[in-house]
């Protein structure tokens, strides 16, 4: 039992799992942050309290919570094991697209996790009491964040390598589960490359509107 829990198959599975999980979480997190264009703040304050306020919510919310840690643990350890396991690097490399986001995964992973903390801190953390901040008023300080030059470019560097990684995990959570098919796949990869382009799109045009025309 032991092993079957530790090994890299079970790993890769609970990866994607919570991958998918994170997947969905991004499209409910960008309806309700395209609120903040509205200059009305109620319905944001409205859409916020509820997310924060209803019991089935909250349980998504500790699956969610969960999925992140998770994913990006397992992606470390999965991809030092692969490290541990080749020490030494093949002669000849096929420089194919799944290749160069596999290969850089980790990399990309670890960037991102790192905005997330930040995010976390701003958002989150003032939630829970651990950050000094008004918890009733994160329309404001969103928007008092995205009047910032520096914390503009950071969220959209970031949002643009979450771009690159979202681009090769959509896939590849997919394959992991198995649903790896001549006819399914092709699909799964165009949605994929959608899913990509447009969320974290998305999430980018809000700081840029808000701060050129609010």
């Amino acid at each position: 039992m032991n092993k079957f829990l530790g090994s890299s198959v079970t790993k890769k599975f609970v990866m994607a799992i919570a991958g998918l999980f994170i997947i969905l979480f991004l499209l409910v997190h960008l309806g309700i942050n395209f609120l903040l264009l509205i200059d009305d703040p109620v319905p944001f304050t409205s859409a916020a309290h509820f997310m924060a306020s209803n019991i089935l919510i909250k349980v998504f919310e500790i699956f969610l919570l969960a999925g992140f840690p998770i994913h990006i643990l397992w992606g470390i350890i999965l991809q030092i094991q692969n490290w541990l396991a080749r020490p030494s690097r093949y002669k000849k490399t096929a420089f194919s697209q799944t290749s160069f986001f596999s290969k850089y995964m980790i990399y990309l992973g670890i960037i991102i996790g790192i905005f997330l903390f930040i995010h976390f801190i701003n958002f989150y953390f003032v939630k829970l009491g651990w950050v000094e901040g008004d918890h009733e008023n994160f329309y404001g300080m969103a928007n008092d964040l995205f009047q910032l030059p520096l914390y503009i470019v950071i969220y959209l560097v970031s949002f643009l390598f979450l771009a690159f990684h979202l681009h090769h995990a959509f896939q590849s959570a997919f394959q992991t589960l198995g649903l790896n098919h001549n006819k399914y796949t092709p699909a799964i990869k165009g949605i994929g490359l959608i899913y990509s382009i447009v969320v974290p799109l998305g999430f980018s045009i809000i700081p840029i509107v808000i701060y050129f025309f609010k």
